[in-house]
C-alpha cells in the first residue's frame, strides 16, 4: 500500500517590515530611529522655546506667542489651519509609541534569554547609572510629557490658561515654585535618558568601534547637557522672576 507523506503548512511570512521588527536587529532599529526623530523634536522643542526670552515684538505682541501662531499656520494656504502641525504631532505620536513598544519587546526578549538567575555584583556596577536607569527616567519622561500637556497645551493644571497666550500660560504655571522644581527634576531625568540613547544610537545601528567611542561620548554629554540647560533655564527664569510679566 502506497504511503502518502503530508508535508507540514508552510508558515507564510509576513511583509519584510514586519518580520525584521520581529527580530531584536529590527527592534533596536525602530528604537534608534525613532528616538532620533524623538531627540529631533526635542532640540526643535527647546530651540522654539527660547524665544521666550526675546520678550515683545514692535507690534507689542510676544515673539513666542507668534511663533506659536507660526506652527498653527504651518503650509497654509496649501494645508488648511493646523493640519500640518497636527502631521507632526501624529508622526511624533507613532514615534513615541514605537520606541516604547520596541523598548518593552526588547526587555521581554533578553528576560526570556537570559539563562542565568542571578547577576553578579560586578556585572551590575559594569554597566553605567544612565543604562541602568533607562527604565525609570523613561517612565518619569512619560509621566512629565502628559503633564506639560495637561499644564501647558490644554491649561488643566489650575494656572490660568488663555488659547494661543504661549508666554503668559508658561508665565502663569512655571511662576509657581512646585511646579518649578517638578520642571527641573523631569528634565534631569530626560537628560539621563537622552545621554543614554544618544550613545547606543550608533551601537543599535552597527555602526560601535572603539576608534569613536570618545566622540561617541562627548557627543551623548553635549547634547543631553545642552537640552538640560536649555530647558531647566525656563522654570527658573520664570520662577525667579528673570522672565516674566
Amino acid at each position: 500500500m502506497a504511503q502518502f507523506v503530508v508535508a507540514a503548512p508552510t508558515k507564510r511570512k509576513l511583509p519584510f517590515p514586519v518580520e525584521l521588527y520581529r527580530s531584536a536587529v529590527g527592534k533596536k532599529y525602530a528604537m534608534a530611529v525613532s528616538g532620533l526623530f524623538l531627540i529631533l523634536f526635542v532640540v526643535g522643542h527647546m530651540v522654539g522655546n527660547l524665544k521666550l526670552y526675546l520678550g515683545k515684538t514692535a507690534t507689542g505682541a510676544y515673539h513666542v506667542d507668534e511663533y506659536g501662531e507660526f506652527l498653527r499656520r504651518l503650509a497654509e494656504p496649501i494645508l488648511p489651519h493646523t493640519v500640518a502641525l497636527w502631521i507632526i504631532r501624529v508622526v511624533l505620536i507613532g514615534a513615541f509609541a514605537l520606541h516604547m513598544h520596541a523598548a518593552y519587546s526588547l526587555t521581554m526578549m533578553n528576560r526570556r534569554a537570559r539563562t542565568v538567575t542571578y547577576q553578579r555584583k560586578s556585572d551590575y556596577q559594569a554597566a553605567n547609572f544612565a543604562s541602568r536607569s533607562m527604565r525609570w527616567t523613561g517612565i518619569i519622561v512619560i509621566l512629565f510629557l502628559i503633564f506639560h500637556l495637561l499644564d501647558i497645551t490644554w491649561g488643566k493644571s489650575g494656572a490660568s490658561w488663555t488659547r494661543g497666550a504661549v508666554f503668559s500660560n508658561v508665565d502663569n504655571s512655571l511662576s509657581r515654585w512646585p511646579i518649578a522644581i517638578f520642571y527641573v527634576l523631569a528634565n534631569l531625568a530626560l537628560g539621563v535618558h537622552l545621554y543614554h540613547g544618544a550613545w547606543s544610537f550608533f551601537q543599535s545601528l552597527g555602526w560601535n568601534n572603539p576608534r569613536f567611542n570618545a566622540w561617541r561620548r562627548k557627543f551623548a554629554v553635549g547634547l543631553a547637557g545642552l537640552i538640560v540647560l536649555g530647558n531647566i533655564s525656563f522654570p527658573i527664569a520664570f520662577v525667579t522672576g528673570l522672565v516674566g510679566r
